[in-house]
């Protein structure tokens, strides 16, 4: 008699994989939330390593590897000539948080999500880093399942491949001809300034406002050489990483436009 297969994660359709181990994609689908919630009880026993709380964060933590090796092999057999510059912005840009926050949104992973009351209440399903992280669980869950790297890479990739890679193709490529710089502002900007002997940036946070949930940070970004120190250009973002992206792209386009910064004083 053939024994009957576990009921499975209704998320299961959207991985376009058969899981031998359902457990895994609940697993992956599992906020820390609920697991505190689920157990409380034996959160002191977790503290002293004698339990351990059913949630996403250790696939969270495999899955971002196999995902930097996955799309590290696409773009390398894709685009062959780009130099390894290049071909690191384009990597960085697929798996950043960002845009594994949109990709979850848009194939509506929050709808699956299992999470706590408490992030439930607080919009949980829609939260973009928390959506990041359950597609990255995902790609380990697929991984795992399959066996690793005996035959779990093809279904980690074939997900990968759809839903990450080849929708961003034709915006990367099309950055790619015009000599953008693919996402990484500061990297780009600074690769830049070192082929034309320009010198080199600096970045520091000029003022911080709003309450701690909802800060607002305005950063100066600025080229110093021999002493020299000139302003390229400043930004106000929600975090200090995105203040620096939007001052360092700014700067990069007018430096590519042929725009020459002002004057700066000589430190003493």
């Amino acid at each position: 008699m053939t024994k009957p297969r576990p009921q499975t994660d209704k998320a299961e359709p959207l991985t376009g994989h058969s899981f031998r181990d359902p457990a895994l994609l609940k697993l992956a689908l599992t906020h820390s939330s609920l697991a505190y919630e689920k157990n409380m009880a034996l959160s002191v026993k977790a503290a002293q390593g004698k339990a351990a709380p059913a949630d996403n964060e250790q696939l969270e933590f495999v899955g971002d590897a196999v995902l930097g090796l996955i799309v590290a092999e696409s773009l390398y057999r894709r685009f062959p000539h780009l130099r390894e510059g290049d071909l690191t912005r384009l990597r960085s840009s697929l798996v950043s948080r960002k845009h594994l926050g949109e990709v979850a949104a848009a194939i509506k992973l929050g709808d699956h999500l299992h999470l706590g009351k408490g992030e439930e209440r607080t919009g949980g399903r829609r939260k973009p880093a928390l959506l990041a992280n359950a597609l990255e669980a995902i790609v380990a869950a697929l991984y795992l399942d399959g066996g690793g790297l005996d035959g779990g890479l093809s279904a980690a990739a074939a997900f990968v491949d759809k839903y990450i890679v080849q929708p961003a193709l034709p915006a990367l490529a099309a950055e790619i001809g015009e000599g953008g710089a693919i996402g990484d502002w500061k990297s780009a900007l600074q690769e830049h300034l070192q082929a034309t002997g320009a010198g080199h940036a600096r970045y520091s946070v000029t003022a911080e406002s709003g309450p701690d949930h909802q800060k607002c940070f305005s950063v100066e970004l600025r080229l110093e050489k021999d002493g020299s120190s000139t302003p390229l250009g400043s930004a106000t973002a929600a975090t200090k990483k995105e203040a620096q992206q939007k001052a360092a792209q700014s700067a990069y386009e007018k430096l590519r436009a042929g725009a020459a910064p002002a004057r700066g004083k000589a430190k003493r």
